[in-house]
């Protein structure tokens, strides 16, 4: 009995921790993008976006591997199909979210570009 608490307790630290995220934003983005005057602070908010539309590709690559798993192994049963969708709407929210981040990087190198000048 007291092993089989253990390792539902283990599990559940686990599923808490891996849903935390440590340091969701490095910097404080409101005032980051208040106090941009200088190209250096616009490249650094360009790494910034340039940083969540990488790890948004590795959510995308992870998605993609997962709803290949559900597709090609019937044993997930009448749930596949609501699997499937999940894995369909978070590839698609995660692609966007790479978008989004590649276009405000881009407009912040821009803005670096136009202060040197």
């Amino acid at each position: 009995m007291k092993t089989s608490v253990f390792f539902v307790a283990l599990a559940m630290l686990g599923l808490v921790s891996s849903c935390a995220q440590l340091n969701p934003h490095p910097m404080d983005m409101t005032t980051a993008i208040r106090e941009a005057k200088t190209p250096a602070d616009h490249n650094a908010l360009a790494r910034h976006y340039e940083a969540a539309a990488d790890e948004a590709r590795v959510k995308v690559k992870e998605h993609k591997k997962e709803l290949g798993e559900y597709e090609t192994h019937p044993y997930y049963g009448k749930r596949a199909q609501d699997l499937k969708a999940h894995c369909h709407r978070l590839i698609n929210i995660y692609q966007q979210a790479v978008e989004a981040n590649t276009a405000m990087a881009e407009i912040h190198r821009k803005m670096a570009a136009d202060t040197r000048q």
